[in-house]
């Protein structure tokens, strides 16, 4: 390798307080310049954050940026117009929230499950009340579903608006349900799938999440499927990328979520660290190579092995073999170079519209379905609080948050919430708060639940009572945790 370093750009790891690294220097072996690390500690640290990638004269900085911080940093890339952002911004579109991934889809003519996005409390009524069942409902805001647990079917109008009355989402994200025999994630890398497994729900299921008692395994993943992801990844110009895939009974392929920001073993983000640096200094290094279906030999392995096995490499086929007949080649899924485009496909200015959708927040005894669902369905008899028109109660950015302005809870009082979850003992109640502090512990609860999982004996199904429980708090005290949306 080359050692001079003049023509190498400087590379800075990006990471965030309290979110789980992707990267980490080890995953970019054989690069021998200094790799710098930069932490964004969200609120008001824009400027200080933009100071320090200027003051370390970061020409590159590599790393997943979560939902909850996506408008801030669209603003700290165009302060940073000389700073290459890995994966891009437009890249990490899909990330945000599962509407941004259908308005991706939809722009590049990419299958997806029939698909209604309402801002509006009194349009969701109407559709709700009037539309063909069963449906899929989704938590739109945010880049996972937590192992399932915030994906619903609802089989009528009454469930439908009980659930949105009880999970009170904002938007109303709302999708055709598409019987399926599993669904597929692919794994790709410079457009190249390196990973594929399907996920099977179990007998008489639908959802196909393994922590919900779905199973898995490696082998004989369509062509179609991974064709499929190609194109999507393609499309999103992403350096790295994932698609989860659904298989109908009838074998049509509809996407169902894709992102950079995905779960990996740590072998296939060295993957993508080899692939990076040489698409950053390719004097310097070899072009990776990935064996085509090499999963369904790795899916083999145990996956507590597969969790610590790192550098996983292969030896790419020579022209011929042995017995002097041409190798199989790889052609049809090759390893591409993905270009850097500076111009921003998706502004916020544009497409931000959770953050630009003026909302007026409706007080619950004057509840929009109460007043509409008896001409829209005088069927249903029970009327609920719809709970989608909480815009302020749910997932503004952090970022916008002006502490001052927001009405806090003392960390007593979030020590009673805790303590009254039936699944949260005194000793996890009382690490969460002392940890987090009121102010913070606040921002998660209303913006980044996930963080919740870091804290020991504390997972995914034990998070969504958690946030039933919070929902149902903030419903019972009417307690609004108010930010500036401007």
């Amino acid at each position: 390798m080359n050692t001079q370093n003049h023509t190498r750009p400087k590379i800075g790891l990006l990471y965030l307080d309290h979110v789980l690294r992707f990267f980490n220097r080890s995953n970019f072996k054989g690069w021998r310049d200094k790799i710098e690390q930069v932490t964004y500690h969200w609120g008001n640290d824009k400027d200080r954050f933009v100071a320090e990638v200027k003051r370390k004269k970061i020409d590159v900085l590599i790393g997943n940026i979560p939902a909850t911080a996506y408008e801030t940093f669209r603003e700290i890339a165009r302060e940073l117009p000389g700073v290459r952002f890995l994966p891009s911004l437009d890249s990490q579109f899909s990330n945000k929230s599962k509407e941004n991934v259908t308005h991706f889809c939809e722009k590049y003519d990419l299958p997806i499950p029939r698909t209604r996005i309402f801002y509006e409390v009194e349009e969701a009524l109407a559709f709700l009340t009037s539309t063909d069942y069963p449906k899929i409902v989704k938590r739109s805001y945010g880049p996972s579903n937590y192992g399932g647990y915030f994906v619903h079917k609802v089989d009528n109008a009454e469930e439908a608006l009980r659930l949105f009355s009880e999970k009170r989402y904002y938007p109303a994200y709302i999708q055709d349900f598409v019987p399926m025999k599993a669904d597929i994630r692919v794994m790709l890398v410079g457009h190249q799938p390196v990973c594929a497994f399907w996920r099977r729900p179990p007998e008489g299921e639908w959802l196909t999440n393994t922590s919900q008692g779905g199973s898995m395994d490696y082998q004989a993943v369509p062509d179609g499927v991974l064709e499929l992801a190609v194109k999507a990844s393609k499309a999103a110009n992403a350096e790295y990328w994932a698609c989860d895939i659904a298989v109908s009974m009838d074998d049509d392929y509809t996407i169902l979520e894709c992102a950079t920001a995905f779960a990996a073993f740590p072998y296939i983000r060295d993957w993508i660290g080899q692939y990076l640096i040489w698409l950053l200094a390719p004097q310097d290094f070899r072009k990776p190579y990935f064996a085509h279906r090499n999963w369904e030999e790795i899916g083999k392995i145990d996956s507590s092995l597969l969790r610590t096995m790192r550098y996983i490499t292969f030896g790419q086929a020579d022209y011929s073999t042995d017995t002097g007949e041409y190798a199989p080649a790889d052609d049809r899924y090759r390893l591409l170079e993905t270009s850097y485009q500076r111009e921003e496909e998706w502004p916020s200015e544009a497409w931000n519209f959770q953050g630009n959708t003026p909302y007026k927040v409706i007080a619950a005894d004057d509840s929009p379905f109460e007043k509409a669902s008896p001409s829209l369905n005088p069927h249903i008899e029970q009327e609920f609080d719809t709970g989608i028109e909480q815009l302020q109660e749910v997932m503004i950015a952090p970022e916008q948050s002006n502490a001052a302005d927001s009405k806090s809870l003392s960390e007593e009082e979030l020590l009673a919430f805790f303590l009254q979850v039936k699944c949260v003992g005194k000793t996890l109640a009382g690490d969460i708060v002392s940890t987090l502090g009121a102010a913070e512990t606040l921002r998660v609860l209303n913006h980044q639940p996930e963080i919740l999982l870091q804290f020991r004996n504390l997972k995914h199904k034990k998070l969504a009572i958690i946030m039933d429980a919070w929902c149902e708090y903030c419903a019972e005290y009417q307690y609004r945790y108010e930010e500036a949306v401007e």
